[in-house]
């Protein structure tokens, strides 16, 4: 069988996303599911250990992270989080409090410090990542900026990706830039992906 192309790639992973986010839209009780995922969270082991986290900020449908965010603050963990500048590039601020005045809107819709206090990559242990879509063994679906994976290549420590469990598929299609989550943490349960030897 020959190779899929690349443009055949873009295509099918374009139609996956529009699918995966009808389907995180269409999504009943949100705000109990999220609180199942952020208890999940709070609960690893990886968490409990971490002195500093980085945590993305929820747009749109996505899990509401703030009680995760909140956790690590009240137990003096150091959090991080993204933000996307002016230019389009990525970069990461400090923060100490969820306090709404302190946040503006960001590029993307997301709450960005309206003060940044630069976090250097790596300087935490623990990366929280958005998803579209997922699959058991570990590969996500973001929205194509390819911000997480150049973050993920380069933090190191342990990546969980938090999703409800609807945005699970059978298998995502794979570019070599991809790289998979250690653990994904979704309303239903905790996975651990299995690695092919």
């Amino acid at each position: 069988m020959p190779p899929i192309s690349k443009p055949a790639i873009a295509a099918h992973k374009a139609q996956l996303r529009r699918e995966a986010a009808a389907r995180r839209d269409a999504l009943h009780e949100r705000p109990a599911s999220s609180a199942a995922i952020c208890q999940r969270v709070i609960g690893l082991p990886a968490f409990q250990a971490a002195t500093a986290i980085h945590c993305f900020l929820p747009m749109r449908s996505e899990v509401d992270t703030r009680p995760v965010i909140a956790a690590a603050l009240a137990t003096g963990k150091a959090v991080a989080v993204p933000v996307v500048g002016r230019d389009g590039a990525l970069t990461h601020s400090w923060i100490d409090t969820l306090d709404p005045a302190t946040f503006t809107h960001g590029q993307l819709g997301t709450p960005r410090p309206r003060h940044l206090r630069p976090a250097a990559i790596g300087a935490w242990s623990l990366t929280l990542v958005p998803l579209l879509a997922f699959d058991r063994a570990g590969y996500r679906l973001g929205y194509g900026k390819g911000y997480y994976d150049q973050l993920l290549a380069a933090a190191g420590g342990m990546s969980v990706g938090v999703a409800f469990a609807c945005q699970e598929l059978l298998a995502l299609p794979r570019e070599p830039h991809d790289l998979p989550l250690d653990c994904i943490v979704t309303d239903a349960e905790v996975i651990i992906p299995l690695r092919a030897s």
